[in-house]
């Protein structure tokens, strides 16, 4: 007789935390944080086009050269990119599941129409649809040159910056991503804190001021280079 063979097989340990509710929350929080530490970095860089056209295509070049010899050029650039992407990806894939699993756990609405939570929370899915296609637009826009306006100029990102915020829809697009910006980090970074386990009673407080300044400085250091476009401090 023929022994039946079993061709179930447990789960792995990967699988069974990503089918988590705690696992795409962390996946949430572990990707937003890489997010956030590239935008830090992002916002020094945009602050340097202050400093005139030389010192910032100076600074554009300077990217695309990391790790030479070492790393032929723009493969350390890429690879940047490349982490960023699965960050994007990973962080958009388990917000979706969980705000679907969300709406699954209470089919119905609240009975009160009493405001539940804060004004960044209750933005954070448009907030999130926001800057997914601001990310398209600015990729398309100073990366590709597919939606600039005028003519892009590979390798002279200074003007291509300087012709985009010199029209009124790209100041639009820009400013109006930027303040959805704001609000994400304020309340993910909060978020991200207590799935990670570092809030308690005693850094709650400081971990609030903490992601209301990050919030606040992002937000007005993105906004900064629009606006000193629009107001001639950059031509």
């Amino acid at each position: 007789m023929a022994l039946a063979t079993r061709t179930d097989r447990r789960p792995s340990f990967a699988r069974t935390l990503w089918d988590s509710t705690v696992g795409k929350k962390t996946v949430m929080a572990v990707s937003g944080i890489l997010m956030l530490l590239y935008l830090v970095v992002h916002m020094y860089g945009n602050l340097k086009i202050f400093f005139g056209p030389g010192t910032f295509n100076e600074y554009a070049h300077w990217l695309r050269t990391i790790g030479e010899p070492f790393m032929h050029y723009e493969w350390t650039l890429w690879i940047i990119r490349a982490l960023l992407v699965v960050a994007v990806v990973a962080h958009i894939v388990s917000a979706y599941q969980l705000s679907k699993r969300d709406l699954k756990a209470r089919p119905s609405k609240y009975v009160h129409t009493r405001a539940r939570a804060s004004f960044a929370t209750n933005t954070m899915r448009w907030g999130g649809v926001i800057l997914a296609l601001f990310i398209v637009w600015h990729i398309l826009d100073l990366t590709t040159g597919d939606a600039h306006p005028g003519g892009f100029q590979p390798g002279h990102p200074y003007q291509n910056v300087v012709d985009t915020f010199s029209t009124w829809y790209g100041n639009t697009i820009y400013i109006v991503a930027m303040l959805a910006l704001g609000l994400h980090i304020r309340h993910g970074f909060w978020s991200a804190a207590q799935t990670l386990g570092v809030g308690s009673r005693t850094r709650d407080r400081v971990l609030k001021s903490l992601a209301n300044i990050l919030a606040l400085l992002l937000t007005v250091g993105f906004i900064a280079v629009p606006v000193g476009v629009m107001t001639g401090l950059v031509d």
